[in-house]
């Protein structure tokens, strides 16, 4: 009868040096990569400085030290709610306008027409190489031929329409164009991260209609890339100065800018505190987005 060896298993043990993390497979040891936080470290001082600064500037009354007395006349400025309450209102339109036109076009061509998607992305993303200045330059030249050569025809009162002061309807067109890029980017996106072609086939194998899909089926499952979209767009909206000031429209950023002669500490605490309010609606955004990928 042979006999049996027994085979003893060796013990292999690894050093680690502390500071290191072993790599996997043998390679060589990842160690902590301090650049990264030097770079958070600079962009948290490119951001924060300037608006440190602001802050200081508006809280420092000559003579009477720490005051907040600009952010107490923030609310009480003349032309204060009308201005926001416009630039809001602009703000909405053009989320509407904008989620109505490129939201059915990317949905069209991810499912019946995949070759014309490098077409749509050229035509959103095209609007990011025509400088503003001389955008605004066509729609003034179009508003000042408008009248003139169409007084005779029902399109007059259209072109006047378009410039009431009121709710400035050619801001909102002019808006849609500029925001054409940051929305298709969002949806496009939020397109990609769902399948969409086998949520679309089992809807409509079970009866539902076009109009069915695209709002029970495709928009629930893109909330998440809508809400981008919409939150670029009105921060678009919200920071906008070059159209609205060269078409005569005061909007909030045109506010802040006739106030600014008058009253500057006001100007800068404005400025600041719409800089506040649009990072807390981002925190929301994020916030609410990684809730409904979690959920999911």
């Amino acid at each position: 009868m042979a006999s049996l060896t027994p085979q003893v298993s060796t013990q292999v043990t690894t050093q680690v040096t502390p500071g290191t993390v072993p790599a996997r497979g043998g390679g060589r040891p990842r160690r902590p990569r301090v650049w990264r936080g030097v770079v958070l470290l600079l962009a948290a001082v490119y951001f924060l400085v300037p608006l440190i600064a602001s802050f200081v500037f508006t809280v420092k009354a000559p003579g009477r030290g720490f005051s907040l007395d600009a952010y107490g006349q923030i609310f009480s400025a003349e032309g204060f709610g009308g201005s926001l309450l416009l630039s809001l209102g602009l703000g909405l339109a053009t989320i509407a306008l904008v989620l109505l036109l490129t939201l059915p076009a990317v949905v069209a061509v991810r499912l019946g027409a995949p070759r014309l998607r490098p077409v749509l992305e050229v035509v959103c993303t095209l609007p990011l190489v025509v400088p503003p200045i001389t955008f605004v330059a066509g729609i003034s030249t179009v508003l000042r031929w408008g009248p003139d050569y169409l007084a005779s025809t029902p399109f007059y009162q259209t072109i006047i329409a378009l410039q009431n002061p009121g709710f400035p309807v050619v801001l909102v067109l002019a808006y849609v164009v500029l925001a054409l890029p940051f929305a298709y980017r969002s949806l496009d996106a939020g397109l990609g991260a769902i399948d969409v072609r086998t949520l679309t086939e089992a809807a409509r194998n079970l009866g539902a209609s076009w109009p069915h899909v695209l709002l029970r089926v495709i928009i629930p499952n893109m909330r998440s890339a809508m809400a981008s979209a919409s939150f670029l767009t009105l921060a678009l909206v919200l920071g906008e100065f070059t159209i609205a000031r060269l078409l005569s429209f005061e909007t909030f950023p045109n506010w802040i800018y006739r106030i600014s002669g008058s009253q500057a500490q006001v100007s800068v605490a404005v400025s600041v505190f719409s800089l506040l309010i649009t990072w807390l609606l981002l925190l929301a955004l994020s916030s609410a987005g990684a809730r409904q990928r979690s959920g999911s």
